[in-house]
């Protein structure tokens, strides 16, 4: 997966769609059954990774555990995902376009249309919510320490924040403010909090909700 961030957007500059990166993807200018094949060999290899989550857990995903499952050479997972965390994340493709496309493009308040400060409050309640869903799996995908800020995925998450906040708090250090708020997002803090401390899910989404509006000055709509 690529190692470069995408350029921080203004507010006068829509966040763009970019799609996360599948890393067997076919190249340009091959022949079209060979990408067909390729990707009808990619979907099968999802579809065992898949049952290999649903019956034993996100950990027993490895690239030999798939290969055998797909009945297929280890060597063809590999030239698929390039590692472990690309399969992984490719198995978390479907949602995190659907998540993207609700933030980018969907009904307000997460989407355009609502203030700043209400899509901000919308935006952490939705990610706290898709990761209750798909924490295992969340977890189990988390880059290495030096790709986990570069991450094409997560980049768009933080990059989005850093557009609202430019809006509702202009004068603030808006890049490093949105890594502290997307800190309390973070998969391995959800996992802490809701699992091994016991909080319920609501308490995180109101500390979400306080937090926005204790950074940005203001007061949630009653």
């Amino acid at each position: 997966m690529s190692a470069v961030p995408h350029p921080l957007p203004t507010p006068q500059e829509p966040v763009g769609h970019p799609e996360l990166v599948q890393l067997g993807t076919a190249l340009k200018g091959d022949e079209p059954c060979l990408r067909a094949d390729a990707a009808r060999n990619r979907a099968r290899l999802l579809e065992a990774a898949g049952r290999l989550v649903a019956e034993r857990g996100a950990e027993a995903v490895t690239m030999e555990a798939v290969a055998a499952e797909a009945r297929v050479g280890k060597g063809t997972v590999f030239r698929r995902f390039g590692d472990r965390t690309g399969l992984l994340t490719a198995l978390l493709d479907h949602s995190e376009k659907k998540f993207q496309a609700s933030f980018l493009g969907g009904p307000p308040p997460l989407g355009p249309g609502a203030p700043p400060v209400e899509r901000l409050r919308a935006f952490g309640r939705a990610m706290l919510r898709r990761s209750a869903e798909d924490l295992e799996l969340q977890l189990a995908a988390e880059p290495c320490a030096s790709r986990r800020f570069t991450n094409p995925a997560r980049s768009v998450l933080r990059h989005h924040v850093v557009m609202l906040l430019r809006q509702a708090a202009p004068d603030a250090d808006c890049e490093l403010l949105a890594h502290a708020l997307m800190g309390q997002l973070d998969p391995a803090l959800i996992h802490h909090l809701t699992k091994q401390c016991g909080l319920p899910m609501a308490r995180l989404e109101d500390a979400w909700t306080d937090l926005v509006d204790r950074v940005t000055g203001t007061a949630p709509t009653r």
